[in-house]
Parts: structure tokens; sequence; C-alpha cells
């Protein structure tokens, strides 16, 4: 049985200023994230990791290449084109608040509504476009590493992650939002057997983090 440990990058200045990042933005982690990693690395230091992958965004692979270089084994970061963040198109660099006043029924769906988000408005990559290349790199991962004890880290972004986790769970385009998002440095580990059904054994753990999490912390 493969257990996947997906974790959200850690926190950085867009994130703070409330702008999306996509998968061609970016902004470097703010100083605090660095302690807010070795604080996830404490939690996951109890277990034996295979593998290391990553988005090959720098934000994520920083957060990935930290993981690795503090966790008491050796482990190369694997980058994964596939793992990458959404394509955001016109959004990517964007405020929220100027992203709701110019393209608000894209936002509201984007946030809340994936059944009904038309990606083409903003020129991004819309919900199916993402699983069809990110759920092959998760079958591959898990075909690459299916022994029972293999624990595998997989370090990526908040919206392709939220919504791939509750694709390979088997939740509909319309749920893929109803229990939120995941927070900035957070781990949700989902385990299987054949790489086909999933079980979801945590979401968006964030007890071991040592500070309270505001509304900026959650995509």
């Amino acid at each position: 049985m493969t257990k996947l440990f997906f974790v959200r990058h850690g926190k950085t200045q867009w994130n703070l200023e409330g702008r999306y990042q996509g998968a061609h933005g970016d902004s470097p982690l703010l100083p605090a994230s660095h302690q807010e990693i070795s604080q996830l690395v404490s939690y996951l230091s109890q277990f034996n990791f295979a593998a290391i992958y990553t988005s090959p965004i720098k934000r994520a692979q920083t957060t990935a290449e930290e993981i690795a270089r503090q966790l008491p084994q050796s482990l190369p970061v694997q980058p994964l084109a596939g793992l990458r963040e959404f394509d955001l198109g016109k959004m990517e660099g964007m405020k929220f608040s100027d992203v709701a006043k110019l393209y608000p029924t894209e936002l509201a769906a984007f946030r809340h509504h994936a059944d009904q988000y038309q990606a083409q408005n903003v020129q991004g990559e819309s919900f199916p476009e993402l699983f069809q290349r990110m759920t092959p790199t998760i079958k591959q991962i898990v075909a690459t590493h299916p022994k029972m004890a293999d624990n595998v880290v997989v370090v990526s972004h908040g919206a392709a992650l939220c919504a791939e986790i509750r694709h390979l769970l088997g939740y509909s385009l319309d749920q893929i939002r109803a229990q939120g998002g995941l927070a900035n440095t957070s781990t949700t580990i989902l385990e299987t057997k054949d790489g086909q059904d999933y079980r979801c054994v945590a979401w968006n753990k964030t007890d071991y983090l040592k500070r309270k999490l505001t509304e900026s912390d959650i995509v």
C-alpha cells in the first residue's frame, strides 16, 4: 500500500498579499515559512520515505528541498511537470480583490463551483485539463512505489492539490471545493493499494504549525 503525503508549499509574499500565482507567476517564501517547514519536518520525521516529488515551480521546489535537507534520510528531490499549479491565465499576478472586479463569475466558479468554471474566459486551464496531466503523474508515482511500506512526499500547490486529491477520491466537480481549500505547509495523506482507489487518512493537517492560521493561508 502506497501512502502519499501531499504537501502544499510554504507561504509566499503573494499569498500574504492575496494574489493569484498560478503556473507562471511566483514569489519567494516568507522568512517565517522556513521555520514552518521545519515544523512540518518535525512531523514528517516519524515516517520513513521512499521518495520526494515536487512541482518544478520555485516556491514548491524550495519547500521540497528544505524538507529533503532536514529529513533524517537522504532523498533526492524529483521535479515533475505534472505537479505544477493551475494555469490561471489572465488572473495570475492579480490580487483577489481585482479579479473579483474584472472576472467575478470566473472567480466565484473557480473558488466554489468548479463545475461552472469557464477557464477559456481568462485564457486559463480547466479542471478537466488539470486532471488530464496530474492524475497520470500521481498514478505513475504510485506505480513506481508499490510496496506496502512506501511513503512518498508530493509537494505542490493549493488549488491544484485540492482539486486533484478530491478527484482521486471520486468527488464530482460540483463537490471539489465543498470542504474548503488547503493551507500553506499543510499535509494531506492518501493511501492506495492499486493506484485506482484512494482513501483519505488526513485532510489539511496543520496541527504541527506553531501559529494560528489566517485567511491568507488557505486557497
